[in-house]
C-alpha cells in the first residue's frame, strides 16, 4: 500500500466521531494552560497569519473554538463589485468546480458523486440544479473559517444529512469514493436573482460542529436527517457577503447553482487559492 492508501485505511478504522468529541470538548476548554498551549501550537505548526484578526492576539480568545472562527479584518476581504458578480464563499482553495453532468458531481479525478445524496436523498430538490454549475472550496486549518454568501438570498431550507466524517483534503478526495455525499453535512437552500442557490456546509474529521448565522449549532450529530422548512416565514434574508454559517474546526463548503444560471470565473481550478468575496463568477440568467 502507498502512503495516501495507508492514510485512507487508516480513516475507516478510526472512531472518528468519538475522536471529534473528545477533540470538541477540548476546544470549549476555557482553561488557561490547555487552551494556550493548543492555540499556540496550532499557529506555529499552521503558520496562522494572526494579523489579519480584528483580535490579533491568539492567546485573548476565550477558547480554541473562539480563536478558530475568529473574525477577520473586514477592509481585507472586500466583497466584490463588479456587476452580477457572485462572492467567493471563503478562504481557502478550489477543490473542484464546473458543471453538474448526468446528475452527479465531480470530487476528484476518477471520482464522482451523486447530486441527490449530496442533498440528502430528495430528487426533487436536486431536479433543480441538474445541469447546473458547482464550485467546491476546500478551508485548510489555517483559513479564517467563516462561510459568507456568494448572492443575496432568502432561506427556504436547511437539512441536516448525518454521516461519516473523513477528511476532506486532496488525499483523502482522490482516495476515498463520495466523500462529500458521505460526510456529515447541512445544506442551505436559498432563492436568489439567479433562482436557486445552494451551500452545503461538509463536517470532516475532529469538527467539532458547523453553525449557521440563524440557527446556531445544526450538527450535534443526528442519526436520521432532519429538515427545517422556511419557506412559509420567507422572512431570513442574508446580503452577499455576510456571513451564513462557520465550521468549528474544518472543512468544506460546496456552492450549486441551476442550469445557465451562473458562470465561473475563467481563472478558477482545482486547487487554485480563493479569499472569501473575491469575484467567483458572474450571473448569466
Amino acid at each position: 500500500m502507498t502512503k495516501d492508501q495507508i492514510f485512507a485505511f487508516a480513516q475507516h478504522i478510526t472512531p472518528q466521531k468519538a475522536l471529534s468529541r473528545f477533540v470538541g470538548r477540548i476546544a470549549e476548554c476555557e482553561n488557561n494552560w490547555i487552551k494556550n498551549t493548543f492555540i499556540s501550537q496550532f499557529v506555529k505548526k499552521y503558520q496562522v497569519d494572526m494579523s489579519q484578526a480584528i483580535e490579533s492576539d491568539p492567546l485573548a480568545y476565550r477558547n480554541f473554538n473562539d480563536f478558530f472562527t475568529r473574525a477577520i479584518r473586514p477592509e481585507l476581504r472586500p466583497i466584490t463589485e463588479e456587476e452580477n458578480g457572485i462572492a467567493c464563499p471563503a478562504d481557502g482553495a478550489i477543490s473542484q468546480l464546473g458543471k453538474i453532468e448526468h446528475g452527479t458531481i465531480l470530487q476528484a479525478k476518477g471520482h464522482h458523486y451523486s447530486l441527490t445524496s449530496l442533498l440528502g436523498g430528495d430528487a426533487s430538490l436536486s431536479d433543480q440544479f441538474l445541469g447546473g454549475s458547482f464550485a467546491t472550496v476546500y478551508l485548510s486549518p489555517k483559513d479564517y473559517h467563516r462561510v459568507h454568501m456568494p448572492l443575496t438570498g432568502k432561506l427556504t431550507k436547511m437539512i441536516h444529512v448525518p454521516g461519516k466524517l473523513f477528511s476532506v483534503n486532496k488525499v483523502t478526495t482522490e482516495q476515498i469514493p463520495n466523500v462529500f455525499a458521505r460526510n456529515e453535512r447541512t445544506v442551505c437552500l436559498f432563492d436568489t436573482e439567479a433562482g436557486p442557490m445552494a451551500v452545503i456546509l461538509v463536517g470532516a474529521m475532529i469538527v467539532a460542529s458547523i453553525e449557521t448565522v440563524w440557527a446556531g449549532q445544526v450538527t450535534p450529530f443526528n442519526k436520521n436527517v432532519v429538515t427545517w422548512d422556511y419557506q412559509q416565514l420567507n422572512n431570513i434574508e442574508i446580503k452577499k457577503g455576510e456571513e451564513m454559517g462557520r465550521f468549528k474546526l474544518g472543512s468544506t463548503a460546496i456552492v450549486l447553482f441551476g442550469k445557465d444560471a451562473v458562470q465561473w470565473e475563467e481563472s478558477l481550478a482545482a486547487e487554485t487559492p480563493t479569499q472569501m468575496g473575491m469575484t467567483f463568477g458572474k450571473v448569466t440568467k
